[in-house]
């Protein structure tokens, strides 16, 4: 829900009234987006030359939701005693929950989600996100991720929500609705879809890589989650890291402006990813269509000095810095941060509660997709004699998130307010239940092994296969796999939840396994997988993806062509079992 006609003709005139009294080095200063640590920034906002703070990776903002807001109250302080005293807008990577702050309702990615194909759930779990960042004192998120991934070796693959452009479209509207409703009210947050354009879609799934895709399979497949996006009203558009045509697609003046803006009268903020501006072509990335820039790690006086010779010179017209401020103001008068500048303490105490988490649990069971059940294994008996929990995934609420948890590249430990899976199966067993994180298979005499097997964390470059920084593989560890043969060797019937950011290659265990579930990266609710593996829900997920047979699948550039029909998958798009 946006705001009326009247409403916008109200903003547009007091947009006008605003330029009208804004200096050149004012203006480059609501198109500038800093770290709310550096040194630079207080002096900076005071002098009346940031349009908006963000937190990411790096020091708190505080130790607990109090301070997280009085850091922010201060800034914005700052922020209205200068002279333009125009309120900041602060941003924040809440993509799963507010996943940036330790105690927060942390749902399944939008892998996860997508394998629920429940937009309902989806908006549900998206206004959730909205008012526990809120409480932590942002109004603006990095979400959704609306990419569609060809290649499961790019490592933000668990970000999307699909390979199919229907569901990612109609999943895409869910969040924005969710995050947004109407953009004025105090628990809604601006949303931002990302990363414009072909992210997901470059040659070996490399992060920042080339697409070389057909304008015809980017009009098809990539721009219509793009086109429902600016249909539901979303606030912003962030630029991708890749480049098409030879060009980076920050300084890709045709697909932003014509294609986006233009064609789909976004109306809306495009930012720039991290450091943007050195890294994509300085003043050309402003003349492109972009907006406001992340100025951060060393980009500052770089990009404000620099866009200021630019215009001085002509290389840069005034009317696109008008225009981008113009974008800049319109989200901030929508957002009404002119009359409520301020983070509310009234949502404080809505992080995490137990009305969160039930969403978040839902959401959980909604994703499992089964892939296999021999004999009818499941759904487990609450009294079924005695049962071994297999693997460091079943006790480790960060193993089972995934990146942009807590930190940057996620977590390996358990945090504040998550359930594990192994705590789960504790809570609704009447069995005995042995634990054993190493998978020796000591338990011969078990009457159920539960393995829990699948990726550490990882987010954006650092989860691509094949990069130099990681040792990961679209196959599960030689451990891992020790794991099921140790119990599946010794007839202990064997229930497989494989914790994954992405499809894996499991043809060869999926066939020693009894059961097979494919459970994404569930977040801080592990429980909702147990009380689906003891058959109090059933299971409703459908695969999001193709599952590919064999790692010879992914000799093409683009991987596995499913939607080609190019290569056979294990599962197609869409399967899953059920109890039924």
């Amino acid at each position: 829900m946006q705001v009326s006609n009247s409403e916008e003709l109200e903003i547009e005139a007091r947009i006008d009234s605003l330029l009208e009294g804004l200096a050149l080095t004012e203006k480059i200063g609501q198109m500038t987006q800093v770290l709310h640590f550096e040194d630079q920034t207080e002096g900076e906002i005071k002098a009346g030359r940031i349009g908006s703070v963000i937190h990411t990776q790096g020091p708190l903002p505080g130790n607990g939701p109090r301070e997280w807001q009085e850091r922010f109250r201060k800034l914005q302080e700052l922020a209205l005693s200068s002279h333009p005293r125009i309120p900041l807008l602060f941003g924040v990577d809440a993509v799963h929950g507010q996943n940036t702050f330790e105690g927060a309702t942390i749902f399944p990615h939008n892998i996860g989600l997508g394998a629920t194909q429940n937009p309902d759930l989806v908006e549900k779990a998206a206004a959730i996100t909205a008012m526990e960042t809120q409480a932590t004192g942002f109004n603006w998120v990095f979400s959704p991720c609306i990419a569609i991934p060809y290649n499961e070796k790019w490592g933000r693959v668990y970000e999307a929500f699909s390979e199919s452009t229907k569901l990612t479209n109609s999943l895409t509207a869910a969040s924005i609705r969710g995050h947004q409703g109407k953009l004025s009210e105090a628990h809604t947050v601006m949303a931002t879809a990302k990363h414009f354009i072909g992210d997901g879609s470059t040659e070996y799934g490399v992060e920042g890589g080339v697409t070389t895709l057909s304008e015809t399979e980017i009009k098809e497949r990539l721009l219509p989650p793009y086109s429902a996006a600016v249909a539901s009203g979303v606030g912003a558009v962030m630029a991708s890291f890749n480049t098409f045509e030879g060009i980076p697609m920050h300084a890709h003046k045709n697909l932003i402006t014509g294609v986006l803006k233009e064609g789909m009268q976004f109306d809306g903020i495009m930012l720039s990813d991290w450091k943007g501006y050195s890294r994509f072509g300085e003043a050309d990335i402003i003349n492109a269509g972009i907006d406001m820039v992340m100025a951060v790690d060393g980009d500052l006086e770089l990009f404000q000095n620099g866009l200021k010779k630019a215009v001085e010179t002509g290389y840069v017209p005034m009317e696109r810095i008008d225009d981008a401020v113009r974008r800049i103001l319109r989200q901030k008068f929508r957002l009404g941060l002119f009359e409520n500048p301020y983070p509310r303490e009234t949502f404080i105490d809505s992080i995490g509660t137990q009305q969160h988490r039930d969403v978040a649990r839902q959401a959980v069971r909604e994703s499992l997709v089964l892939l296999k059940n021999e004999k009818n294994l499941l759904p487990l008996r609450p009294d079924s004699g005695k049962i071994v929990v297999v693997g460091a995934h079943a006790h480790n609420a960060g193993l089972q998130s995934g990146g942009w948890t807590i930190d940057w590249q996620g977590t390996d430990r358990n945090y504040t307010g998550a359930t594990t899976i192994l705590e789960g199966i504790q809570k609704i067993s009447e069995a005995e239940v042995i634990y054993d994180p190493e998978g020796a298979g000591k338990h011969a005499d078990a009457d159920v092994a539960i393995i829990c097997v699948g990726e550490p964390p990882y987010a954006e470059f650092f989860g691509d296969i094949g990069h130099e920084s990681n040792t990961l593989q679209l196959e599960l560890s030689a451990k891992q796999r020790a794991y099921i043969e140790h119990y599946q060797g010794q007839g202990v019937p064997t229930v497989v939840v494989l914790l994954s950011g992405r499809p894996m290659v499991i043809t060869s265990e999926i066939k020693k396994a009894n059961a097979f579930i494919a459970a994404w990266l569930p977040g801080s609710e592990g429980d909702g997988i147990a009380e689906v593996l003891f058959g109090k829900y059933n299971f409703k997920g459908r695969l999001p993806h193709s599952w590919p047979a064999s790692l010879d699948d992914f000799k093409g550039k683009y991987g596995p062509n499913y939607w080609q029909d190019s290569i056979e998958p294990m599962f197609p798009l869409g399967y899953g079992l059920s109890y039924d």
